[in-house]
């Protein structure tokens, strides 16, 4: 990257964050204080389903700006990148093409991070305010931290500390292959089996996830179908309205708390997890009374090592563009 085309101390730039469902921009400004480099002027969501494409979202934002350009930016999203600058994404509505939306806007630099990866830079310096704790000590020794969260799809990154700046490892254990922890669990993926030859674990652990859940046990117990949004089967789930809508919210809490301690240990957790964005905020105190804590410390021995571990709910609403913009001034090239 060219010298001049990097963020200087007070110059603005660009920072998003894109899901399957909402984008999330940024108008970011850097700043020379180490403990908080970038602030946030002004932020605003975007429905993907309204747009044609990121570039659309973006243009939208920056109109009506001040008279000077803003040159340059970060995006974060789940994908693959490839070498010809575009990405992999089996969540996102529309293609997307860095290159070519650097090219449409005019900028002098515009990167690509993983979004979890970004999100990794940001949940370890989020305020005990912003945090609920669903189970283990409240901080942590030092050493590797996981950052997991279930929206569209699901996003994990591991944060390794290491000098002179941190080590942040994207993963893609969203489509890990999904195991079952008890009879009702083994139903469920059989069903789902049946549908599929390969079932990952985002199938069952995401926004869409919960209502695949919701759907394969509603069909093992011949029961119709009453509701077609996850948030509706949430809502029934707490309302007590409907069983099987509080059945599949249980197994898919029970699902994550699996998942997230098998990830502890494939990675040698021991700073941290924190769950963040996507649909877990709408949980809170669910995941805390349902049999998350039981399953994420059901490994055997290994026991007494998960109970070590802090695990919070992170719920800052800003998350994936404030990790975004940390990731981008934190880049050597801008050193």
């Amino acid at each position: 990257m060219k010298a001049e085309s990097r963020p200087r101390e007070h110059e603005l730039f660009l920072a998003a964050d894109v899901g399957g469902t909402h984008v999330r921009v940024g108008l970011v400004q850097a700043t020379a204080s180490a403990g908080k480099p970038i602030t946030v002027l002004d932020y605003q969501t975007y429905a993907c389903a309204r747009f044609a494409g990121l570039a659309e979202i973006l243009e939208d934002f920056l109109g009506g700006r001040p008279a000077h350009p803003i040159r340059c930016g970060v995006i974060a999203s789940a994908g693959l990148p490839l070498q010809d600058g575009s990405v992999i994404s089996a969540n996102l509505p529309w293609p997307l093409s860095p290159r070519a939306i650097q090219a449409r806007l005019g900028f002098a630099d515009l990167r690509l991070v993983n979004d979890f990866e970004a999100v990794a830079h940001a949940a370890p310096h989020v305020e005990t305010s912003q945090v609920l704790q669903i189970t283990g000590p409240a901080q942590g020794v030092d050493g590797p931290r996981l950052i997991l969260g279930p929206g569209t799809g699901l996003g994990a990154a591991v944060w390794i500390p290491a000098h002179p700046r941190p080590i942040v490892l994207p993963t893609e254990a969203g489509h890990a292959s999904l195991a079952a922890g008890n009879a009702l669990e083994l139903a469920l993926l059989g069903r789902m089996l049946g549908e599929r030859s390969h079932v990952p674990v985002e199938h069952a652990l995401s926004g869409p996830g919960l209502f695949n859940l919701y759907s394969a046990l509603c069909a093992l117990r011949g029961v119709p179908v009453r509701h077609s949004a996850p948030g509706d089967i949430t809502a029934a789930a707490l309302a007590g309205s409907d069983e099987h809508a509080h059945d599949a919210l249980q197994a898919f809490c029970g699902l994550l708390g699996s998942v997230v301690g098998d990830m502890a240990l494939f990675y040698g957790i021991q700073g941290g997890i924190y769950l963040a964005g996507g649909i877990l905020p709408q949980l809170g105190r669910v995941l805390i009374e349902s049999g998350f804590v039981a399953r994420f410390l059901n490994k055997g021995p290994l026991r007494q090592a998960l109970e070590r571990i802090p695990v919070k709910l992170v719920e800052h609403g800003q998350l994936g563009v404030v990790g975004a913009a940390r990731w981008y001034l934190d880049q050597p090239e801008h050193r």
